[in-house]
C-alpha cells in the first residue's frame, strides 16, 4: 500500500501542482465512469498537498465530489444505453470475466440502493458502479440518491482524512 502511495505521488505531484483540482476532477470522474484510473491515489496526494497549503481542500474536496456524481452518472448512462454489451465484451481486459460480472449483476438485484452506496469504497465496484446499475435500469432518481449518498462519504473519508491526518502520512514518508 505504501509503495503505491509513493508510486502514485511520483506520478500525480507534477499534474496536482499544475492543474490543482481540475486534474483530481477528470481522474475521479474517468474512474468513476469506469475507467482503471488510480483515483484514491490522486485524492490522497490532493489532499496532502493542501494540507501543506498547495491546494485548497475545498476545492480538492469539491473536485472529487463533482467527479464521483458526474462520472457515476455518465457511467450510468453508457450502461443503460448498452452497458451489458460493454462490459461483457470489454470486461476480460480489466479480470472482469462473465462470472465475475454475473456475480456482481446478482449483488446488485438483491441489494440495490446499499450497494451503490458501499460500492463507493470498494476497488472495481466503484469504477462499474454506475455502468451495472445503468445496465441493470436501475431507476435513476434512486440511483442518483444512493450514489451522491456514496460518493459525500467516500469523499469526506479519502479526502478530508488525509487532510486532517497529514502529520501521520508525513513520518511515513
Amino acid at each position: 500500500m505504501l509503495s503505491t502511495l509513493h508510486e502514485g505521488w511520483a506520478i500525480f505531484e507534477p499534474f496536482l501542482k499544475t492543474y490543482g483540482a481540475i486534474t483530481i476532477f477528470v481522474m475521479i470522474f474517468l474512474e468513476s465512469m469506469g475507467s482503471p484510473v488510480p483515483g484514491e491515489t490522486g485524492v490522497i496526494a490532493g489532499s496532502l498537498l493542501a494540507a501543506k497549503g498547495e491546494l485548497s481542500i475545498v476545492g480538492v474536496y469539491f473536485a472529487v465530489l463533482f467527479g464521483a456524481i458526474l462520472g457515476d452518472s455518465t457511467g450510468y448512462l453508457i450502461g443503460r444505453l448498452g452497458g451489458n454489451r460493454l462490459l461483457r465484451r470489454f470486461g476480460p481486459r480489466i479480470g472482469l470475466t462473465a462470472e465475475r460480472l454475473d456475480a456482481v449483476e446478482a449483488r446488485f438485484s438483491k441489494g440495490g440502493l446499499w450497494i451503490v452506496v458501499a460500492a463507493r469504497f470498494i476497488p472495481l465496484m466503484r469504477q462499474l458502479n454506475g455502468l451495472v446499475a445503468g445496465s441493470l435500469s436501475m431507476p435513476f432518481h434512486r440511483f442518483l440518491m444512493a450514489q451522491g449518498a456514496g460518493a459525500v462519504l467516500w469523499t469526506s473519508v479519502y479526502c478530508l482524512g488525509p487532510y486532517f491526518f497529514a502529520e501521520v502520512f508525513a513520518h511515513i514518508r
